[in-house]
């Protein structure tokens, strides 16, 4: 039966008076590294890893309130660690709410990949895109894994059956006890803890409340224990934490969450561990990155088929929109922003150009062409109309927002802009890869076309939106040959409609072919005339063609096939004054190495030939300066 939010108290309360919180039966493992394995510690299994990750979620804990609440324990993992804030989804993707939260960082995808919506869990995807701790038992059977949870779903629901061992802890007092105690006596690689306290807090008297700062207090303690937990173990010197604190959502000033106001689509993620600098403050973490995050922990390769949403923290890179952060601007025209609020500019990154010779003037100042944005900034100018979807989008991000413009009065013609990229170098493969998270959302006449243009020619269209999309695109691009540099170009035209977000524009080639500079011929094979005739021409080792007499032949057209692979090029050479003959060739990457046999040896009139079986071995490599 579906638990929605309201009748938590009820049931922790219930599972709480009874003293037993309930257990969900480990799931035994045929792996036989278990039976080598220290002994399993009350139903759990023992681990394998030094790599260790703690997960502890903290429903409804709202970010703006620490500050004023005494939270010493998390303050000291933000000092030793680091601290990310951004924003979650709102309607239509789904309410701010504890299923769709919850789900989003335990399978590292937006609802709009798992499905869940609401607190009811009607139609969850996690057969696609399952939990950390399904992935974890897939990989690596030997792993031990625990999940501990105040709110039940969060054990019996979003966390899969394959988990070693599931537990709602009835209420967080119970909850914190039970992760304790095997944090500190057994031996868990991986560990998820979810308390739920605050939250009922939240609903109870809102986050502006004296109570609300009084349970953010109590569950730090919480945290508190289990760190020592985790440190008071006999092995702790030897292994290799991370540390993650997060929030499924959380709450107004006055109680209740589910809408899209800042305060309840903010969010946050702590994390400490090796190789994250203490004290660091980053824009571009979202929760979807925790998942990867702990994969990657524990040494799991993530799988681009996964189709995951997050990245794993190692791997975020920042790019040309995030360096304009510190140069982001206050409003100008729009008025329901505080005054002071920083988040956007339209001066364009290094490289990158906004090509407004078709946008009438007038309209909203800070959306008139492409600009650049925040989310905070962005989503806030007028709530309720869809931003909020825009979660593939980090820290800084290219926008073009007709219905907003639209909102001031501005000269005839519909909103038509272009944004225009850096000129990418290119290396001579036949291909790129080009990718970015985008969000295309439609409410009226718009367009928006994605074109690729090489060494300053005439944009070829690489792809059109008409359809609502939001997604990270991955296209491949036909290169023509010869070509040295390509630009991309996004352009967009809306009469009052909605939006088009671009973020993360990557460009890149695969490895190029390799170049076979020169081809020298190996072959000491007589090359008899025809019938009757009594030249005699020698291909010799040093790749000169000579006389039978030994005088070397100027201009004489000498064909090869070249062959690698399942590949036969023909190549035609002329011979020098020296009688010598060079070849260029191209193969492609992957292949070691080639044989090159002369075929055909053609001087004036006269045309020789014979037993050409004598070949040469090429070892591959590229000219010295090639671009890779």
């Amino acid at each position: 039966m579906p638990i929605s939010r309201s009748a938590r108290t009820v049931l922790a309360a219930a599972t709480a008076a009874a003293a037993l919180p309930l257990s969900i039966a480990p799931v035994a493992h045929a792996d036989e590294s278990r039976a080598t394995a220290a002994a399993p510690y009350a139903g759990l299994p023992s681990g394998s890893k030094q790599a260790k990750t703690l997960v502890i979620g903290i429903d409804g804990a709202t970010f703006d309130a620490f500050a004023r609440a005494d939270v010493p324990h998390l303050k000291q993992l933000m000092s030793e660690g680091l601290t990310a804030r951004s924003n979650l989804y709102a309607n239509p993707m789904a309410p701010t709410v504890s299923g769709a939260g919850w789900s989003s960082i335990a399978t590292g995808v937006w609802p709009d990949k798992h499905n869940v919506k609401d607190n009811n869990f009607t139609d969850p995807n996690y057969g696609q895109y399952p939990d950390y701790a399904t992935r974890l038992e897939a990989a690596d059977p030997t792993m031990s894994t625990l999940v501990v949870g105040t709110w039940s779903p969060v054990p019996q629901i979003i966390f899969g059956s394959t988990t070693d061992l599931r537990i709602a802890g009835g209420n967080d007092e119970g909850t914190t006890a039970k992760a304790a105690d095997y944090l500190a006596h057994g031996n868990p690689d991986s560990t998820f803890v979810h308390l739920d306290e605050v939250d009922g807090a939240g609903h109870a008297s809102g986050s502006a409340s004296d109570a609300y700062l009084k349970a953010l207090n109590t569950v730090d303690g919480q945290v508190g224990r289990l760190l020592d937990a985790v440190a008071s173990r006999p092995t702790y010197a030897k292994e290799n934490w991370l540390v993650v604190i997060t929030a499924d959502h959380g709450h107004t000033p006055t109680g209740g969450h589910g809408g899209n106001t800042p305060l309840e689509r903010g969010t946050f993620v702590i994390a400490r561990g090796r190789g994250i600098e203490p004290g660091s403050v980053r824009d571009d973490v979202k929760i979807t990155d925790i998942a990867p995050t702990v994969l990657h922990h524990e040494g799991i390769a993530i799988d681009p088929s996964w189709n995951l949403d997050g990245t794993a923290l190692s791997a975020l890179k920042p790019d040309a929109f995030d360096t304009l952060r510190d140069t982001l601007r206050t409003p100008v025209d729009e008025t329901k922003l505080p005054a002071g609020t920083k988040g956007w500019t339209n001066t364009a990154p290094d490289g990158w150009t906004v090509d407004n010779a078709k946008m009438p003037a007038g309209g909203v100042t800070e959306w008139r062409g492409w600009s650049f944005a925040t989310d905070e900034f962005w989503t806030n100018a007028e709530r309720g109309q869809g931003r909020e979807t825009n979660v593939r989008a980090r820290n800084v991000f290219a926008v073009a927002d007709s219905d907003e413009w639209d909102d001031k009065a501005h000269g005839a013609g519909q909103f038509d802009s272009t944004l225009v990229s850096p000129a990418f170098p290119l290396n001579g493969a036949a291909t790129a890869n080009v990718s970015y998270a985008t969000n295309y959302l439609i409410d009226g006449p718009q367009t928006g076309d994605v074109y690729v243009s090489y060494d300053g020619g005439a944009p070829q269209l690489v792809k059109s939106y008409r359809a609502n999309t939001n997604t990270v695109e991955h296209l491949q691009l036909n290169v023509p040959a010869g070509a040295q540099s390509a630009k991309l170009s996004f352009h967009y035209t809306g009469t009052n409609s909605a939006f088009w977000t671009v973020d993360q524009v990557a460009f890149g080639q695969p490895n190029p072919p390799s170049q076979l500079a020169v081809a020298s011929l190996k072959a000491d094979t007589e090359l008899l005339g025809r019938p009757g005739s009594d030249a005699a021409w020698k291909v010799t080792a040093d790749g000169v063609v000579k006389t039978a007499q030994g005088a070397p032949v100027r201009g004489a057209k000498v064909v090869a096939e070249l062959r690698y692979g399942d590949q036969v090029q023909k190549l035609t050479g002329t011979t020098k004054p020296d009688g010598s003959v060079r070849f260029g060739a191209t193969v492609q990457q992957g292949n070691a190495e080639a044989t090159l046999t002369v075929t055909d040896v053609r001087y004036q009139h006269l045309a020789y030939y014979g037993e050409l079986d004598a070949v040469r071995t090429l070892a591959l490599t590229r000219p010295t300066g090639h671009r890779g």
